[in-house]
């Protein structure tokens, strides 16, 4: 039986209302493959403390963190399953400063299609887009 990995990750908006898209580097399992910007939660931590942390890690941003989950969705890869658990988060610090991910675009909800998401994060590409209407 595979383990299951929780993993959180942000949908960050700016103030145009566009969500922060991250570009898995080449070194990164399922390199270069689009994501929402986030990682696994720790023990003994809450996903809203673990999506806190990770942004800082990642990104060097703090932000106005849901208290709602968004999405949650169960992805089975080759040799593991994702939980991965998806909150917005609003009003960021400042531009974030990829330290892990090789790129970033901002696009608004219609547009994320364009892009070519990691098999977790569609779902939750697609409930944005869905909700975007």
């Amino acid at each position: 039986m595979k383990k299951i990995i929780d993993v959180v990750a942000g949908i960050i908006q700016n103030k145009e209302k566009e969500i922060l898209c991250v570009k898995r580097s080449g070194e990164m399992s399922l390199p270069n493959l689009w994501e929402f910007p986030g990682g696994k939660i720790e023990e003994g931590e809450t996903v809203f403390e673990a999506l806190r942390r990770e942004l800082w890690e990642e990104l060097e941003i703090v932000g106005d963190i849901s208290e709602e989950i968004f999405s949650e969705t169960l992805y089975e890869y080759e040799k593991i399953k994702i939980n991965l658990i998806c909150i917005e988060v609003k009003n960021i610090s400042e531009e974030p400063i990829l330290k892990e991910h090789s790129e970033k675009l901002w696009l608004k909800r219609g547009e994320l299609d364009k892009l070519q998401w990691a098999p977790a994060d569609r779902a939750t590409v697609k409930k944005l887009q869905r909700e975007s209407k």
